[in-house]
Order: structure tokens, then C-alpha cells, then sequence
């Protein structure tokens, strides 16, 4: 007898593979709004004539902006399908990029990267992974991974091109052409994902679990408890991504061996995103939140115990193969305890609660170096952060598995 073959364009079909690889390649371009400020901050501090606390002001707005913009977008993703906030995103990247071109002082410039370009970049990440999540059922985990890991694609591809062009064009040209790079590139591929998921319609009541049903709680209460569980884990994470380059400056090693720890942390982060993708496919999204929070917990105590440029190097790599798959695992507890149609705005809001831990955690990691004179009191500050995650997602695990056995009796 012929098994039967998957729908044409049904969940985990060649369609939904061939419709993940274009949202990794939007993940990837519209991730540009998140690392191109950092490249051309210099030559625009020089330009103005500004300190450089003022000059960072557009990467804080710019955070800011893709943090509210995943919300919004996630809201609009869920009301109209994904290509109007893609449309959206793109239009917003183009026109901050635009204007942040033919921007005369620092303000201009600023909101220019707050109001457009940090909402463009928010419609390419928190709103696809929701989408992916939808078209997908046996290899949920993996595809989510996957299109989560386009944002650390983009992290790796866009600075050294973006300092190229800067070298070679100046900083306006450069923005300029990355606004019409956007647009030339994102509305069409986003033409190509209008195609409705296929748990829409009828399905999708059904398709995704709700929070009462599954683990006891209010549907309010449940997305709170994942929002600070978010903020928790990444106020940990901020940690060593954000100071592990003065770290290593303040133990005599040196800038340039902190950068390198920190683009060895990135790069691992990618394949644990991608290898976190098919551990949840075998034991559930909660569970590899667990497991990377645990690790990350480890991660964390190792930098307490060990400060030797060979030790930091290892653990680095460590952290980044741990924490990675962290954030990804967010969006697939939310396909398994709330309903599809919700999708979108529900991954939107963890995905800005854990963007505010990270900016929390780096600045009171530097609020805590100024009061000590050290990091090991910041390290241990991110243990305990960690550890509310810890407990959160081990207690829904229990919750999950008590439900789960009061179903089958």
C-alpha cells in the first residue's frame, strides 16, 4: 500500500519549506534596521560633533521601535495575514532610511531610526516566526529556528558590507541604498507568502491549545508569565553579549580578543538556534526553554569561576551554543497553548519583553560594575534573573504534564 503524501500545500509541505526559505531570507534582509546604526555610528558622531552617549541614542531608539513595531505588526499579521506588515516594514525601512540620509542633526536622524526603521525591521521577525509556526506541525521547532536564525545571519552578513559601503560611498549614500535595497528586495518577496496558512479558516480554533485548557491559566495570565519569563531570561543574556568586550579590556586581554569572544558567542548562537529547532520537535517547546535556561545558568557560573583568556574563549562558545535557542522556543509554546489566529501579536509581545531584558540587563549590568568596580556581582545579578526562568518554564512543564494525565484518566 502507497502511504499517503502530505497536501499539496498543507503543513510541512514542499510548499511551507520552499515559503520558509523565503521568510529566512526576509529575517535576513529586513534584519539590516538592528546593525547598521552600530556600523555608521562613528561617522555620524564625528559628522555632528556629538559625545558618544548622544550618538548611541539611535540604537536605543531603534530598539525601542522593533520592540513595539513586533507587537503591532504581530497584531496585523494576525488580522490581515503576513504581507501587510511585511508591505508595511518595507515601505517604514525605506523611508527611514530615506530620511535618516538627508538627516541635518542628531534628532532627525534619531527618530528617523526609532519611528520607521526599527518598526520596518520588527515586521521581519517576531510577525514571520508566528507565520512559520502555522505552516508547520511534525517540524514546527526546526522551521521556526530556522527563520528565527536569519536575525543572526543578518547580525554576520550586514556590518562588514555596510562599513565597506561607508568606506567607499559615505554614510548617507549608504543609508540611502539600503532604504531602496529593501524595498527592491522585501515587496517581492513578500508577494511570494500570500498564499493563507492551512490551519486558517475553519482549523484554526482548533489547531493550537489555550492556556485554561492546558495549563490552568487565564489566557492573560499565561501570556504575562511568558512576557517575564522573556524579560527574565534576557536581562541573563545581556550580560556577556554586552560587556563581554570591556570584560576582557578590564582583565588586560584586551578590546579586539572581546570582540572576536563575542562574534565566536554569534556564531554559535546560530547553531544552537538551528539544533534548539530539532530538540523541540522531540520534547516540546517548554522543555527547550528549560533545558536552555538551565544551560545558560551553567554557562554564567563558569564565567564566576573562570577569567583565563583560553577559559573565555571556551565558555563564549559555550554560552552562545546554550542561550540561542532560547528565544525561538518562545514562539512555539505559543503555537502550543494558544490559538493560531492569536499568533502574531502573542509571539510579538514576548519577543518585546525579551528585547527589554536585554537592554535592562546591559545597562544595570553597568550600573552594578560602577557601584562594585567588578563583574562578578553583575554575573551573579543574571544567575538570579536566570533562575525566574528556570522555575517559569518548569512549572508549566509540571502544570502540561499534570493536565496531560488528568485528560487520559
Amino acid at each position: 500500500m502507497i502511504a499517503p503524501s502530505l497536501p499539496a500545500d498543507g503543513p510541512d509541505s514542499a510548499a511551507a519549506w520552499r515559503r520558509l526559505a523565503v521568510a529566512v531570507l526576509l529575517t535576513t534582509i529586513g534584519g539590516v534596521g538592528m546593525w547598521s546604526v552600530v556600523v555608521v555610528l562613528p561617522t555620524v558622531q564625528a559628522e555632528f560633533g556629538i559625545a558618544r552617549a548622544a550618538a548611541s541614542l539611535p540604537y536605543t531608539l531603534t530598539m525601542v521601535g522593533f520592540a513595539l513595531g513586533g507587537v503591532l505588526m504581530g497584531r496585523l499579521a494576525d488580522r490581515f495575514g503576513i504581507v501587510a506588515p511585511l508591505v508595511l516594514g518595507s515601505l517604514c525601512l525605506a523611508a527611514g532610511y530615506g530620511a535618516s540620509a538627508l538627516a541635518g542633526s542628531l534628532w532627525p536622524f534619531t527618530l528617523a531610526h526609532g519611528l520607521l526603521i526599527g518598526v520596518g525591521s520588527s515586521s521581519a521577525f517576531a510577525p514571520l516566526m508566528a507565520d512559520t509556526s502555522l505552516w508547520f506541525a511534525r517540524r514546527r521547532g526546526i522551521a521556526v529556528s530556522l527563520c528565527a536564525a536569519g536575525n543572526y545571519l543578518a547580525g554576520t552578513i550586514w556590518p562588514p558590507m555596510v562599513q565597506h559601503a561607508v568606506a567607499a560611498f559615505g554614510w548617507r549614500t549608504t543609508q540611502a541604498g539600503l532604504g531602496l535595497l529593501c524595498l527592491a528586495t522585501m515587496l517581492p518577496l513578500a508577494l511570494l507568502m500570500r498564499r493563507p496558512p492551512p490551519q486558517a479558516g475553519a482549523a484554526a480554533p482548533t489547531a493550537g491549545g489555550t492556556g485554561r485548557r492546558t495549563v490552568g491559566l487565564s489566557p492573560g495570565a499565561l501570556q504575562g508569565l511568558l512576557a517575564l519569563s522573556g524579560l527574565s531570561c534576557c536581562v541573563a543574556m545581556a550580560m556577556p553579549q554586552v560587556h563581554i568586550v570591556a570584560y576582557c579590556g578590564d582583565l588586560g586581554y584586551g578590546v579586539a580578543r572581546g570582540a572576536e569572544m563575542l562574534s565566536l558567542m554569534l556564531g554559535f548562537g546560530i547553531v544552537s538556534r538551528i539544533a534548539s529547532g530539532f530538540l523541540a520537535d522531540r520534547i516540546g517547546g517548554t522543555a527547550t526553554l528549560l533545558l536552555g535556561a538551565v544551560l545558560q545558568g551553567v554557562a554564567l557560573v563558569l564565567y564566576l569561576l573562570f577569567d583565563g583568556l583560553i577559559s573565555l574563549y571556551v565558555i563564549s562558545a559555550l554560552f552562545g551554543l546554550f542561550q540561542g535557542g532560547i528565544v525561538p522556543a518562545y514562539a512555539i509554546i505559543v503555537r502550543e497553548l494558544f490559538p493560531p489566529r492569536e499568533a502574531g501579536a502573542r509571539v510579538g509581545i514576548v519577543i518585546m519583553a525579551t528585547l527589554f531584558g536585554m537592554a535592562l540587563g546591559g545597562w544595570f549590568s553597568g550600573v552594578i560594575f560602577d557601584h562594585t568596580g567588578t563583574y562578578a556581582a553583575a554575573f551573579a545579578h543574571g544567575l538570579l534573573w536566570n533562575l525566574v526562568t528556570v522555575t517559569i518554564a518548569l512549572w508549566l512543564m509540571q502544570r502540561q504534564a499534570l493536565r496531560g494525565r488528568v485528560a487520559a484518566a
